[in-house]
């Protein structure tokens, strides 16, 4: 079966956007990946936190379990768009594009998904933490 080229920025663009749905492992591996297929589930688990957390406030026991699935979800997501974003041009082609005739040339499209990746994970970290430590500090 002939291999087909996989573009480092389209990969971390997936994984920045619809990761959180497992997009960027589709792409790669296909469709028959079983950590592709993790992801929708635990994201729709950490969603329904979060509308429990919103509708009953911090004291509901399965938001506070559930929520931070939701975060782990998105954390993935984003550190694997780093992942991507930041692999050499050559060390991609060796792993995703062996035999298929073509060569990565990147640009600035993993770079702008690098640099989003980082903010987005910036806000939800400091966000996390945020909600920690007031959880923490009023029990």
């Amino acid at each position: 079966m002939a291999r087909t080229f996989k573009s480092k920025s389209v990969a971390a663009a997936l994984a920045l956007l619809l990761g959180v749905l497992g997009a960027h492992r589709f792409y790669l591996k296909g469709w028959r990946d079983a950590l592709g297929w993790l992801h929708p589930p635990l994201f729709v688990l950490g969603v329904w936190g979060g509308m429990r957390f919103i509708d009953y406030g911090e004291n509901d026991r399965i938001a506070r379990i559930a929520l931070p699935v939701l975060a782990l979800v998105i954390g993935v997501a984003l550190f694997q768009a780093l992942l991507i974003g930041l692999t050499p041009d050559a060390r991609w082609d060796a792993k995703w594009n062996f035999g298929t005739g073509r060569v990565s040339s990147s640009g600035w499209g993993a770079v702008l998904v690098v640099i989003f990746a980082l903010l987005i994970g910036a806000a939800v970290l400091v966000g996390g933490l945020v909600f920690s430590l007031q959880q923490a500090f009023q029990q």
